[in-house]
């Protein structure tokens, strides 16, 4: 479903280096968690997968069921199945909730060549899906994340991805913040979404994300490259061990 081939990324308009020779591959209905230190490019891949103009591509190239999607604008990528939930999800003051799900819903729809939503069946989605994780409608009318505590801001997400029902979805550190309760809120939200179908990259530094999104494949990124993969157990063994074994083995 994706594949990474030899991917080299600098900061734009720099020297600076972020990825060097990044080579993943996660197939339909796998979920993949990428763990590594602060500083390994973790979020940088995110970036460049969602098309942040901040980052240029030197070399290598990013595959989504088969098609590169490096010279795909932004909405384009999300139009084909992309979605990306962030670290910090954005404030925007002004812009309903509600407005802005529906004009991502059906602007998505549009490219599709699908009929856009009416309004009934625009609110009967949403208020299922909302009721599903635990969403009221009175959160929906506020402004978009605006005055959100961080777990709000994460459960709107996951609520916009229910909806849109991307084909592939990167998790950005999703984990960033939240208390035990929102946590499980947000992993219930992910696995629901589980199919085989969908694919999943989970970006995390912790292994207590991992104990409530079980991955099949657990990869190490470090330097800008993946230097070790393995299942669910390895997440264990970081947890434990931190990554200085690793490191120490991949130089």
């Amino acid at each position: 479903m994706i594949e990474i081939k030899n991917l080299h990324v600098k900061i734009a308009e720099t020297e600076t280096k972020i990825l060097n020779g990044l080579d993943l591959t996660v197939n339909a209905g796998e979920v993949a968690a990428i763990m590594g230190p602060n500083g390994s490019g973790k979020s940088t891949l995110s970036y460049v997968m969602a098309g942040k103009k901040d980052y240029e591509v030197t070399e290598g190239d990013i595959l989504f069921n088969g098609e590169s999607i490096l010279e795909m604008k932004v909405d384009e990528r999300a139009a084909a199945g992309l979605f990306l939930a962030f670290q910090y999800p954005v404030e925007i003051p002004g812009v309903p909730t509600m407005n802005f799900l529906k004009a991502a819903m059906n602007a998505q729809r549009k490219t599709r060549g699908d009929a856009e939503y009416t309004t009934p069946e625009f609110i009967k989605r949403v208020k299922e899906a909302a009721g599903n994780l635990g969403i009221s409608m009175d959160m929906l009318k506020r402004s978009l994340n605006t005055g959100f505590s961080g777990g709000e801001k994460k459960r709107a997400e996951i609520l916009q991805m229910s909806l849109l029902e991307p084909k592939f979805c990167v998790m950005d550190e999703t984990d960033s913040g939240l208390d035990i309760d929102a946590l499980k809120v947000v992993a219930d939200g992910v696995n629901n979404l589980r199919s085989p179908d969908r694919g999943f990259l989970i970006i995390t530094h912790y292994q207590r994300l991992l104990e409530h999104i079980v991955p099949d494949t657990v990869h190490v990124l470090y330097d800008g490259r993946i230097i070790q993969s393995g299942g669910k157990e390895l997440a264990l063994q970081l947890e434990e061990h931190g990554y200085a074994d690793v490191i120490a083995n991949a130089a």
